[in-house]
């Protein structure tokens, strides 16, 4: 019988790479997202839409109903209490597994919400799978990438700490495999690329790749934080960002693992694949109108 998978933040980061990977997959699909008019678009083949929040309780219903299994991300606008209590709520009515998108190190750091959604999953007798994942090099894309198009740099604060940038369509595609096969009840991954590279490192390499200079900036946290809110990003989304480039700068971001590869039985994409499959973004005619993820469905970049 095939199995039906609920994919919330279906128009995300990741869930919208989920959804393709399951597409290929003895599955049915039910996209979850705020706005099904967007999910339609972006995927009309799609067997199932519907309208979910979990701000609203009310939406729950009718995204968990005859669901075998469960991609669960955490919006950054989401309360951390909220996605724990539509993972219980998803235990009681019979979902039987949930592949939850998470963070590098988060096991070990009960300050962060992917630690207090970790456990309370772990509390229910769902069967789970923790994907723990580094920086999603889409973020060079999704948040920074007007820098690359407008000024020819890389506009973090990161000091020279390296990062084992993980791309989205890979978590994407390890989510679809756990969600589908068996042997990954209960376990923990965690999703790296191949390598961990500093950001001047980064920069040389979209140098290379779209054939023209691009340097690293590494500005103060203020210069960071006052470009990003001059766009219109959220504090809350800003000062995420800040932790995050904060760990490299530490030095913490730079873990390597081999999970990837082994559940896709590939090597993982590398941060110049991801320029070359996106160097149309990073074109001077991208600088409006990329394809972005909205702030409510983005997925919450990861950090070590």
């Amino acid at each position: 019988m095939t199995d039906r998978i609920l994919v919330t933040g279906a128009t995300g980061t990741v869930g919208r790479h989920v959804v393709d990977a399951l597409g290929d997959r003895d599955a049915t699909v039910r996209v979850a997202t705020r706005e099904p008019e967007t999910a339609e678009e972006r995927f009309p083949e799609a067997a199932e839409r519907v309208a979910f929040d979990f701000e609203r309780p009310e939406t729950w219903g009718a995204a968990l109903a005859d669901v075998d299994g469960c991609y669960l991300m955490r919006p950054p606008t989401a309360d951390s209490e909220r996605v724990g209590e539509f993972a219980a709520a998803a235990d009681r009515v019979g979902v039987e597994r949930v592949a939850y998108l998470s963070t590098l190190g988060a096991e070990r750091n009960p300050l962060i919400p992917h630690h207090r959604i970790e456990k309370r999953i772990t509390e229910t007798d769902l069967e789970y799978t923790f994907l723990r994942a580094s920086f999603f090099v889409q973020n060079l894309s999704e948040v920074h990438g007007r820098d690359v198009v407008e000024r020819d740099e890389i506009f973090v604060p990161a000091g020279d700490g390296a990062t084992s940038f993980v791309d989205a369509r890979d978590v994407g595609e390890v989510a679809a495999v756990v969600l589908t096969e068996d042997g990954h009840a209960d376990r923990a991954y965690d999703l790296t690329g191949p390598a961990a590279l500093t950001y001047e490192e980064v920069a040389a390499v979209f140098g290379d790749v779209l054939d023209r200079s691009i340097t690293y900036a590494d500005p103060s946290v203020f210069a960071f934080v006052r470009r990003l809110r001059s766009r219109g990003e959220s504090l809350p989304f800003v000062a995420l960002m800040v932790g995050i480039y904060t760990t490299a700068r530490l030095g913490l971001a730079d873990r390597v693992t081999d999970d990837v590869a082994r559940l896709l039985g590939r090597p993982p994409r590398d941060v110049a694949t991801f320029v070359a499959d996106y160097a149309a973004e990073f074109g001077p005619a991208a600088a409006a109108g990329r394809d972005r993820a909205t702030a409510s469905e983005r997925s919450t970049p990861s950090r070590p």
